[in-house]
């Protein structure tokens, strides 16, 4: 298999909070606290979990809005924290965003053709002659005419706007976009022309997705391989149909329960969650999906397992399937 586009390593970012007099005594809020995942060429991995778990700040180390506390994020082989310069530049180029609401993440006072300008402009020698071809060879492979680019994004509708956005996104030649919950502000009849667009672009560029959400339906539908995330960490993964065909983490088959059932005849899932998901201040011991957990066992509370091999590919997290030796680490010493 071709090397990863995207390979993060062991990632981590924990942010300080202060909490006693004169600032001593500082606590951490472990947002991401150990990811690993890889992304190849053409492929979408859907990172699932709810609100809290650490998904956007994942995304955010990827785009360079937030600095590792620990760990490794490679491009195409090299590691990010290594670019500077040109090279940086270039990365920046490669990997863009689109991000949930596309009211708020287009300029209200920009033409389209402006922001679909702007980062070519920045990145690119290109005359303004070649600029503007390139801003409606972009608008054509989203499904918009080249005469919307004299327009204003108030005069769009949301699933325009987010073809506007996703345009502005594959202006530089990009190789890997990250979706950040791209249709969940979206009514749910668009959704559908939005995720057809998102794939029919992958099928003719190449591009690679890291498509982050809670739709359980849509980065199912979207996705190749899904990373199911909990309070920092990756409790499951594996290949989209492997995963719905058969979720084997507690927290995964709780989340499919949650989801709304396919058709509105068939009876409702027996499990769902308990509780909320706790505070990353204080992060609970072993297994950080125990308190919360149908299946805990005494074992849960004290040794945190570690991602195993589970069947029919991917790996899995859970005291339920066979783990390794305890050691320090896996203690949580």
């Amino acid at each position: 298999m071709a090397s990863p586009v995207l390979e993060v390593r062991g990632l981590k970012k924990h942010f300080p909070v202060r909490q006693r007099l004169l600032g001593r005594g500082a606590t951490w809020v472990k947002a991401v606290d150990g990811v690993d995942f890889a992304i190849h060429g053409g492929e979408t991995l859907g990172l699932i979990g709810e609100s809290g778990c650490g998904k956007t700040t994942t995304s955010k180390l990827i785009l360079l809005q937030e600095v590792p506390t620990a760990g490794s994020i490679a491009f195409e082989g090299r590691d990010i924290a290594d670019l500077a310069g040109a090279e940086l530049m270039s990365y920046r180029r490669a990997v863009q965003v689109v991000f949930q609401d596309p009211f708020s993440s287009l300029s209200p006072r920009m033409r389209v053709r402006d922001i679909i300008a702007e980062p070519l402009e920045i990145h690119t020698p290109l005359t303004r002659a070649a600029i503007g071809e390139r801003v409606a060879q972009v608008l054509a492979l989203v499904g918009l005419e080249a005469d919307v680019a004299a327009l204003f994004p108030h005069e769009f509708s949301g699933g325009q706007r987010q073809r506007i956005a996703i345009a502005r996104a594959l202006a530089t030649d990009t190789r890997l976009i990250v979706l950040d919950e791209p249709v969940s502000a979206l009514d749910v009849s668009v959704r559908a022309q939005i995720i057809n667009q998102l794939e029919h672009l992958q099928r003719t560029l190449g591009v690679s997705y890291l498509f982050i959400g809670h739709d359980l339906a849509t980065v199912a539908h979207i996705s190749h391989r899904i990373a199911v995330m909990y309070l920092g960490k990756i409790v499951e993964s594996a290949d989209s149909d492997s995963l719905c065909a058969r979720p084997m983490h507690p927290y995964t088959q709780a989340l499919f329960a949650a989801a709304l059932p396919s058709h509105p005849d068939d009876p409702p899932a027996e499990r769902t969650i308990a509780g909320e998901v706790p505070s990353a201040l204080r992060v609970p011991p072993g297994c950080r999906f125990h308190p919360r957990c149908p299946s805990a066992m005494e074992v849960c509370s004290r040794v945190e397992p570690i991602l195993q091999p589970r069947e029919g590919g991917g790996e899995v997290a859970c005291h339920l399937y066979p783990q390794p030796a305890p050691t320090e680490r896996s203690r949580g010493a």
